[in-house]
């Protein structure tokens, strides 16, 4: 019996994650009103709604047909969310004229505070303390979110009042930020080869739902938001 099936996931942290999932869509779909507000294209915000709207159908009807139930290397759940997802935004996404001009008029400190969403790695915590996660992969990705999300606040302010120090304290924490989702999404796939080859405990709790949002849906836009913080950054400087 693998152990999942011996540690059921309690009823109460999925009604409590469907209740705080809806955060970074809510945050990124204000972030993208107002950002297109200034330059005009108020479009932009209902294409990103719509989007959200039917991703999450997407992957709520995907999961509930058992599409991520097979249990492979890479994972079905990121063939078929997160990596055409991914191609989404780092291929056709970051090209178009309107996120070029919003990301040119953004202040880098808005981009910072969208990481406060971060604070939803609790759940990895949650997971891996009811036995539905291995506890280092879950304790290191959560509590690298949380850390992540929570200094993020003093990177905006630092920011905002103009700190001799903000320029290096937001490159470190962007850099901590980036290693941390990179080591989430490359240590879970590799549990996920070991798990197939000696049956030991994955992470089959993230292709289950609702917590399949998180594969299909952190990577791919955390990775988005820190590169575009490195770009305007870069953008500064020149």
């Amino acid at each position: 019996m693998n152990a999942l099936a011996q540690y059921p996931i309690p009823t109460w942290i999925s009604i409590l994650f469907l209740i705080a999932i809806p955060l970074p869509f809510v945050l990124i779909t204000l972030f993208t009103h107002n950002a297109a507000k200034k330059i005009n294209q108020q479009a932009v915000s209902k294409i990103v709604i719509l989007f959200f709207i039917l991703y999450l159908l997407y992957i709520s009807v995907a999961s509930f047909n058992g599409w991520f139930n097979q249990v492979s290397f890479p994972p079905m759940v990121l063939l078929c969310t997160t990596f055409p997802y991914g191609f989404l935004l780092f291929a056709v996404l970051i090209n178009t004229k309107s996120y070029k001009s919003i990301l040119h008029h953004t202040a880098i400190e808005d981009l910072v505070k969208l990481h406060i969403f971060r604070v939803i790695g609790i759940f990895f915590v949650l997971l891996a303390l009811c036995n539905a996660l291995p506890k280092t992969f879950a304790f290191i990705a959560g509590f690298g979110d949380i850390i992540t999300a929570l200094i993020s606040i003093f990177v905006a302010k630092a920011i905002q009042n103009k700190k001799s120090y903000a320029k290096t304290l937001t490159l470190c924490w962007n850099i901590f930020g980036t290693i941390d989702i990179l080591f989430t999404a490359i240590a879970a796939n590799v549990l996920t080869k070991i798990s197939i080859e000696t049956g030991s405990m994955g992470v089959d709790s993230l292709a289950m739902f609702p917590f399949c949002i998180i594969p299909a849906f952190a990577p791919p836009t955390i990775l988005l938001l820190h590169w575009a913080i490195f770009q305007k950054m870069k953008q500064k400087m020149t």
